[in-house]
């Protein structure tokens, strides 16, 4: 089997590493070992240890399993819940009116 390379951006690849120990160290708080959490994931532990470094070439599914088993899933829900940019670029996109711009209407005063 031919083992796959998964280049990352060097932010993207601290972000895998900062993830992969909030998920250790949620595991050690919780009082589970590697076996424990390898079995209710129905991952390997070779997986489970790639999944605590941040290993990017691991698939998305086993981490949202190892999330399952800390209790810890409905944090996938605030994944790009606020998408700023994305809201700015639709509003952006939808037409705008073109209007002519008012004209003063003389109101009858002299302030002559």
């Amino acid at each position: 089997m031919v083992k796959r390379t998964v280049v990352i951006y060097p932010a993207s690849a601290k972000e895998m590493v900062a993830l992969g120990l909030r998920l250790k160290d949620a595991r050690l708080r919780r009082r589970f070992s590697m076996e424990t959490v390898c079995a209710r994931a129905d991952i390997s532990r070779p997986t489970l240890y790639k999944v605590e470094k941040g290993d990017p070439s691991v698939a998305v599914g086993q981490y949202v399993q190892v999330l399952r088993v800390l209790g810890l899933v409905e944090d996938l829900s605030l994944i790009a819940k606020e998408d700023v940019l994305g809201r700015r670029l639709q509003d952006e996109s939808l037409p705008h009116r073109k209007r002519a711009p008012r004209k003063k209407v003389p109101t009858g005063d002299s302030d002559g």
